[in-house]
């Protein structure tokens, strides 16, 4: 498994998103974005995932530190199970489709 940082932030600081990953160092790298309730989490608002070098991740963590905390541990490795579900789920019903 690669380096990655699932960062949560709350709906007044969702607009903010996009300028931080406009930066450049963070827009090189793999990106997701869903609401918690998508991922089976509703007690946590917007989630974004990053995964890329230990440098992005950590300009990441320096640039979402005002709109959000970084989920930590078990709680940062299930909502990270749950992006990776999903996009499976995605990638297999296309199979499906162009199979």
């Amino acid at each position: 498994m690669g380096v990655y940082a699932v960062f949560e932030v709350k709906p007044p600081n969702v607009p903010k998103v996009d300028e931080v990953l406009k930066d450049d160092l963070v827009s090189r790298q793999s990106i997701a974005s869903r609401d918690g309730s998508a991922l089976g989490f509703p007690s946590l608002a917007r989630l974004v995932l990053i995964e890329g070098t230990d440098a992005a991740i950590a300009r990441a963590a320096e640039l979402f530190k005002d709109l959000g905390a970084r989920l930590e541990g078990a709680q940062a490795e299930a909502v990270h199970r749950a992006f990776k579900a999903q996009d499976e789920d995605a990638a297999s019903g296309i199979g499906l489709i162009f199979g």
